[in-house]
């Protein structure tokens, strides 16, 4: 188990740093496509003015087509790497300036019907026809993606698999489409309080069921509770609320893990979204229960910052 903890550790450290390496480049990389790839590529490459994922499985691409390009009547994106290729429609069309441009919509991943895609990278190329002449261009991305502000954001992973697709580029410019598998972990489908129970309905992503089990967990106290499952890789959790009530007059805070038998406890959490601050977006409202005879309980659910699911629970003065 300590090694599996190392091991995950480690891979999310350098996750970071290659992050980190890749913001520190972006100004440096962008002059180099600038000023020495772009003249010397831009004739023979369609350039994408816009390329993104932005519902975590969804490839969006807009690409001018080179002067060379006099006309197009159709357009196949090709998405592979070696002789395994795949082919997703285009739109071609003229801007009113006469620009001959490339609109591209793909669904990625196997699991949510669209195109299968390796883990790794894979090249994006964009092929046009007119009449029986076929010609072959790489797209070029020389802007870095979008950055959003607000309460949303491009979802970074798939909402069906988990798995995460980014656009990238080669250091020549080429653009490039990344797939990183999914991160284990256990997504809240479901949250219902009831007058003397909570239920929590489960999604395992990235991981095999096996038998799992939950628990909830707060300071020097653990709730151990079955799993059932409910629907296709759905489990559903029932804990009684006379269980959780306080001992003091203090607060408790109860978080929710999810046993597999194979990996550490996953927290149960919101993974899957778009949000920029889940805690803020996804507030839920307190509730006030008797889950013992002449005790009443405060039960307010709520998502911590990283967007683990937690139940802040308090004595309720019934005077007061």
């Amino acid at each position: 188990m300590g090694s599996i903890r190392r091991r995950v550790g480690r891979l999310r450290r350098a996750a970071v740093r290659r992050a980190v390496v890749r913001r520190a480049l972006a100004p440096l990389r962008g002059r180099l496509l600038r000023g020495v790839f772009l003249p010397l590529r831009g004739k023979r490459s369609a350039r994408l003015l816009y390329a993104a994922v932005l519902d975590g499985q969804t490839m969006n691409l807009h690409a001018e087509l080179p002067a060379s390009a006099r006309s197009a009547e159709e357009a196949v994106l090709l998405l592979g790497r070696g002789r395994t290729l795949h082919e997703s429609p285009a739109r071609v069309h003229r801007d009113r300036s006469g620009r001959l441009l490339a609109d591209a919509a793909v669904l990625l991943g196997a699991g949510a019907g669209g195109v299968p895609v390796p883990t790794g990278t894979t090249r994006l190329r964009l092929r046009v026809g007119s009449g029986r002449v076929r010609r072959t261009y790489p797209l070029l991305l020389v802007d870095s993606p979008h950055t959003y502000q607000g309460t949303t954001r491009p979802m970074t992973a798939s909402p069906v698999s988990g798995d995460r697709y980014r656009v990238g580029r080669s250091l020549t410019g080429s653009a490039r489409l990344h797939r990183s598998p999914a991160v284990p972990g256990a997504e809240v489908v479901d949250v219902h309080i009831q007058h003397a129970r909570i239920d929590v309905s489960v999604r395992l992503v990235g991981l095999e069921a096996g038998e799992p089990w939950c628990e909830f967990v707060a300071s020097g106290r653990r709730i151990p509770a079955g799993l059932a499952e409910t629907g296709p890789g759905v489990w559903q959790v029932e804990v009684p609320l006379a269980e959780m009530y306080p001992v003091s007059d203090r607060r408790e805070h109860w978080d929710v893990l999810l046993h597999t038998g194979e990996r550490r406890p996953q927290r149960v959490a919101r993974l899957l979204h778009d949000l920029s601050d889940p805690q803020r977006v996804l507030a839920m409202r307190a509730v006030v229960v008797a889950p013992r005879k002449d005790n009443l309980m405060s039960v307010e659910p709520r998502y911590t910052p990283a967007g683990n699911l937690r139940f802040t629970c308090r004595r309720v003065d019934e005077t007061a």
